[in-house]
């Protein structure tokens, strides 16, 4: 069934602002539109939302009342920093002694390179006792003296110790300036990084703040009541309130959107997401059902910034191609006489990074069939600085670039509907005279193409799966984007892995924002800590994402302790309310049966059921090995019949909440691992409810039995709880 309440969720981007609407039961895409973003507008981008929203609840017939969700995704803080637009940033230190020297040095930050020539505008002032008011103040002063126009405290130990920071703004707080204290945006040790991340924070957030107070204000205007989220570069959305004390978490937030759309909408449980543009092809990976994240590295240097591990290939629909005309037959700027090649073969070198948008020329795929008469073959050099060797059409129509978007339709790869689908005899019309001069057909010569494109993705592919230790026997190759078509399926028949486009592709990003969950991340540095200290940082992660509005009863959170750094961490995602899918189209036994049986890469009849929840079945089967004791691969599949988890070997036990503690207590003891690494408890997953608890990420048996007591908490005794357990090797 239907209901009125829909999700919205709109992606500025640099060109056009994206709005979907999507139906809050089913999650089925209602209505879509898109409009110029609005940059010059005195409202600035605030206006575009506003009047794609309008427009949008307009095409689904809807009223603001009906909106239950609403987020936006923007470039603006990613294009502030790549432009150099900027505040003037206000430093101050704190510290005596050998303290003071370490930050005194935080001043080289203003040393920071933003763009070519465009340094980060900053000023810095030091306090020796933070508590000295008059001292505060005056390096106050100092530094809007200077031009600051927003303020940041450091002080050595300030994750342990913040009361410096706390003083030092509170005694500020007068000269009426937006402010942040710099163990307020990460609780990681050390000075240099955590200030850097706290000062790039800062030179974005008064820009942030007047957009962010804009677009509330306009949000409001409309009727609309639903909480406005920000899409985040992890994968979720936070709080207006939130990017208003930390906008830096909204950079390199782009590529984010498209993998949320793939993890939400698709489903994808394992696999690698390819979100293709015109110019660029942006490479994501997700890995049991979760998007996998990292330290990003901001203006050439590390960060404290967790942002979703996204690498780019300068690959896309409209990549031109490149090709080598054997010398002697060119005429002028590398012309083919009479579509002939004398003295040798011409041959395709390589496809990209100019693409034809940039070039300023249409696409030859998209012409009628009356301009590409009499077609000739040249190459060109399509900006300044560029080789001479990219190809061109000179036909009556005028001059077109030969693009992936071309080599795709000409094969037949691009589906009905897509956003990038032209007529096939054009396409293969635009192709005919670079076959010509290949000496080959037109088929071959658009898979020459198509090659030459996908095998500079393949690498990037092939490293990340390597990377992240992805089956590549169960990983699936899911494109995304207004030029999916022209790399995903060229790219499955490469690496034999599974491809496939997803649903409505051109406006992933905006679904992905519509769909994502609220996300919060906590990380401490804690010393040989006690499960008591992992249960308050799981805790603090919860209730972060609580007061942004997720359903509490409804958040998942993911605990991990690495012994190496000693750093806790702890991910909560939640849903801003309980979503309960449509189930009138829930997969039956067999279905999901046959969805288990083609990920074990086995046949149904030797894949045996192990346990189950009124969420998912959990299914396994026996790989027999010589010499070697038998695997136990394990797969859970959820109503819908999408694996949602994949152990290559694990042992499954069905009990429940109240016998779980004596179950699980045996389970962890048996199968905890002892070595020169140390103690290694196994990896714990628990179904409950409508969630897998993942509690992988804990290698010591006793805070790993404390978390997974705190994961049935306040339920019923008699709820089945079903756990998978990996030993590790």
């Amino acid at each position: 069934m239907t209901t009125h309440r829909i999700r919205v969720g709109i992606d500025v981007g640099g060109t056009f602002t994206d709005a979907v609407a999507v139906d809050a039961t089913t999650l089925s895409l209602l209505g879509q539109v898109k409009v110029p973003t609005s940059h010059h507008h005195e409202d600035g981008v605030a206006h575009g939302i506003v009047e794609a929203l309008d427009r949008l609840l307009q095409q689904v017939g809807r009223d603001p009342a009906d909106v239950a969700f609403l987020a936006h995704g923007t470039t603006q803080a990613t294009n502030a920093l790549l432009e150099g637009d900027v505040a003037t940033v206000g430093l101050i230190g704190i510290g005596t002694g050998p303290g003071a020297v370490l930050t005194r040095r935080l001043a080289a930050l203003g040393r920071l390179e933003l763009a070519p020539g465009k340094r980060l505008p900053l000023a810095y002032a030091h306090v020796a006792d933070p508590d000295d008011t008059s001292a505060v103040r005056a390096a106050v002063e100092q530094v809007t003296a200077a031009g600051a126009e927003v303020l940041v405290a450091t002080e050595p130990f300030a994750v342990d110790r913040p009361e410096g920071e706390q003083s030092v703004l509170e005694a500020a707080r007068s000269a009426g300036l937006p402010m942040t204290a710099a163990h307020e945006i990460t609780s990681l040790y050390g000075l240099h990084k955590r200030t850097r991340t706290a000062v790039v924070n800062a030179a974005i957030l008064p820009r942030m703040l007047a957009t962010a107070d804009l677009v509330d204000a306009s949000i409001t205007k409309a009727g609309i009541t639903a909480p406005l989220m920000v899409m985040r570069c992890d994968g979720g959305v936070m709080a207006l309130d939130e990017m208003r004390r930390r906008p830096l978490l909204t950079v390199l937030s782009g590529p984010a959107a498209g993998v949320a759309g793939a993890l939400m909408q698709e489903r994808i449980s394992e696999g690698v997401f390819l979100e293709t543009g015109g110019t660029s092809t942006d490479i994501s990976v997700v890995r049991r059902g979760k998007v996998a994240v990292r330290h990003a590295t901001m203006l050439g240097k590390s960060s404290y910034l967790n942002a979703l591990d996204v690498r780019t290939v300068g690959v896309g629909g409209g990549s031109m191609v490149r090709v080598d005309l054997p010398r002697g037959d060119q005429g002028h700027e590398g012309q083919v006489r009479d579509g002939q090649v004398r003295g040798g073969r011409a041959r395709v070198t390589a496809v990209g990074p100019r693409s034809a948008h940039i070039a300023g020329l249409p696409y030859a795929c998209f012409a009628d069939p009356a301009e590409l008469r009499d077609a000739t073959l040249a190459t060109v050099r399509p900006m300044p600085d560029d080789p001479a060797d990219y190809a061109v059409l000179d036909a009556a129509g005028g001059r077109y670039a030969l693009t992936m978007t071309c080599a795709a339709n000409a094969l037949g790869r691009v589906p009905e509907g897509d956003f990038a689908r032209c007529d096939q005899e054009v396409a293969k019309a635009a192709i005919a005279p670079l076959a010509a001069a290949l000496g080959v057909d037109v088929p071959t010569a658009a898979a020459r193409i198509l090659d030459a494109g996908a095998e500079q993705v393949k690498s990037v592919v092939d490293r990340i799966v390597r990377d992240y230790r992805l089956d590549a026997d169960t990983a699936v190759l899911v494109g995304g984007g207004g030029g999916a078509a022209t790399v995903t399926p060229h790219l499955a028949v490469l690496t034999g892995m599974e491809g496939r486009i997803a649903r409505h592709n051109e406006v992933i990003s905006p679904i992905g924002v519509a769909l994502a969950l609220v996300r919060e991340q906590i990380e401490r540095i804690i010393p040989g800590a006690t499960q008591e200290q992992i249960l308050a940082v799981r805790a603090e992660a919860e209730q972060a994402v609580v007061a942004q509005g997720a359903a509490a009863d409804g958040v998942e959170v993911e605990v991990t302790v690495d012994p190496q750094t000693s750093t806790v961490r702890a991910i909560a995602t939640g849903a801003t309310e309980l979503r309960t899918q449509d189930r009138s189209h829930s997969a039956d036994d067999t279905e999901r049966l046959a969805a288990a049986a083609a990920s074990l890469k086995t046949a149904p009849d030797r894949v045996r059921v192990l346990a189950g929840t009124p969420a998912h079945t959990v299914y396994g089967t026996e790989v027999r090995r010589r010499l070697r004791a038998p695997r136990h691969p394990v797969r859970v599949v959820d109503a819908d019949g999408v694996v949602r988890l994949h152990a290559s070997d694990a042992q499954v036990a069905a009990t429940t909440v109240g016998a779980a503690p004596e179950l699980l207590s045996n389970l962890v003891r048996e199968a905890t691992s002892y070595g020169d690494g140390g103690v290694r408890a196994p990896a714990l997953r628990l179904l409950l409810g409508s969630r897998i608890a993942d509690l992988s990420g804990v290698l010591e048996p006793q805070p790993l039995l404390a978390l997974a007591r705190s994961e049935m908490r306040d339920r019923a005794a008699d709820e089945p709880v079903v756990a998978v357990v990996e030993v590790r090797s």
